[in-house]
């Protein structure tokens, strides 16, 4: 059999090797000592701690459907939840989740204000620019100020007027004028949007689906590849061992300094300008509470949501305890993140958190094009990219498992 090297088993990299096992000896490079990636769990305390974000599962996408519940018991191992998500305004007030939805909820003269927005928006034929523009285009000055800019301002660390449009796709519901004002008037609670309903896992949270993908595959942990090669005739040199394709899922930034007899002159440039966020999950003992997500767009603190994975699943938490994840943009230190805490909601404690370096990629407007640029010379060699920082985009779990379907029939093809 023709031999495939998969460089990282985060959730695009063990889909893929599922998907290509059957057809060829597929051996996986993991630098970590498990797999996972961003949707890496730890028990800490008898709590379970999502490293990286909270991830939960769902799609529209039907090749996703039919592959995840190939490979798992949706009636044994996960159970199926609402999503019960609120804004957290700095006076104190919770408004359910989407806050376009639950205007009525405002003071009379927010309110005055949000209806007056709504009700002289007019399709313009313009198309926003960037994130802020589509913001207010989308939702009105009034919610703007309130949540909308705030919010992502925590998230994003810079001028929404930077932000491109790219990433947006599928991300935030899109209600047109009159559906916000139908919406608010008939008390309609929002089942549109990705993640309105979700399965978590009973157990081991998104560990378990990592672990579970992970099985049957061979699987080199705690080794981390430094050199792809080019080899003489057909294949590549993976540290040095043969491999007839390559599939590349760790991070595009990563791929210059590792690539050997290719060359990469007209993709180093914009390589090296690709910007991204990391993150750091502040794991925290809190209040008892009905959320799954809490958004916070309050400028006292520098946390945008609370993800209370502790509702998740009661064997999220330890006996008498209820656990949540907090989250902040970039890197803040302990003793930051316990000055902060006592501002923020639902009376946090301290266990402990983690810091990931690379968690939203931010795309210029070149960004797409660059990149499939790249793929397109590399795959007559026997080199192809997948994965949210191989392809620099805002993958949730679902979008990376179905770039992977995508693209494995292209790899088979070429065996």
């Amino acid at each position: 059999m023709k031999r495939i090297a998969i460089i990282g088993a985060g959730v695009s990299g063990l889909t893929m090797g599922r998907l290509l096992a059957p057809r060829a000896s597929v051996t996986i490079f993991e630098a970590a000592s498990r797999p996972g990636g961003l949707i890496k769990c730890d028990r800490v305390e008898g709590n379970l701690f999502h490293t990286c974000g909270g991830h939960v599962f769902n799609t529209r996408r039907t090749a996703v459907l039919d592959l995840f519940w190939s490979i798992f018991d949706r009636d044994r191992d996960f159970v199926k939840a609402d999503r019960n998500s609120a804004v957290r305004m700095p006076d104190g007030a919770e408004i359910p989740y989407p806050i376009e939805n639950h205007a009525y909820m405002l003071d009379d003269d927010t309110l005055r204000s949000v209806i007056a927005d709504v009700a002289g928006m007019r399709s313009s034929g313009s198309v926003p620019a960037n994130f802020e523009e589509f913001l207010r285009k989308q939702f009105g000055d009034t919610l703007y100020n309130l949540y909308f800019g705030p919010y992502n301002r925590k998230v994003w660390r810079r001028d929404l007027s930077d932000v491109p449009l790219s990433w947006l796709e599928g991300k935030l519901p899109m209600p047109t004028p009159e559906e916000i004002l139908f919406n608010n008037i008939r008390r309609v609670k929002e089942k549109a949007f990705v993640h309105s309903t979700f399965y978590y896992e009973r157990q081991g949270g998104s560990q378990f689906i990592a672990d579970t993908l992970a099985q049957g595959l061979d699987i080199r942990y705690s080794s981390p590849v430094s050199r792809l090669e080019k080899a003489a005739g057909e294949g590549w040199l993976v540290d040095g061992e043969p491999f007839d394709r390559v599939v590349f899922c760790g991070n595009i930034k990563d791929l210059p300094a590792m690539l050997a007899g290719v060359d990469m002159s007209g993709f180093l440039q914009g390589i090296e300008r690709l910007e991204s966020h990391g993150t750091t999950a502040v794991f925290c003992d809190i209040a008892p509470n009905p959320y799954s997500w809490i958004y916070l767009p309050d400028p006292r603190y520098d946390a945008h949501r609370i993800i209370c994975t502790g509702n998740f699943s009661r064997t999220n938490n330890a006996p008498g305890r209820m656990t949540a994840t907090i989250e902040f943009t970039d890197s803040i230190s302990r003793d930051e993140i316990l000055r902060q805490l006592p501002s923020i909601p639902f009376s946090p404690r301290y266990i402990t958190h983690c810091y990931n370096p690379y968690t939203y990629p931010i795309q210029h407007t070149d960004t797409r094009a660059m990149i499939s640029e790249l793929c397109r010379r590399l795959a007559p060699s026997g080199m192809y990219l997948t994965g949210r920082f191989a392809l620099w985009e805002y993958f949730n779990m679902d979008v990376a498992m179905d770039s992977a379907l995508a693209l494995a029939p292209t790899v088979s093809a070429s065996l």
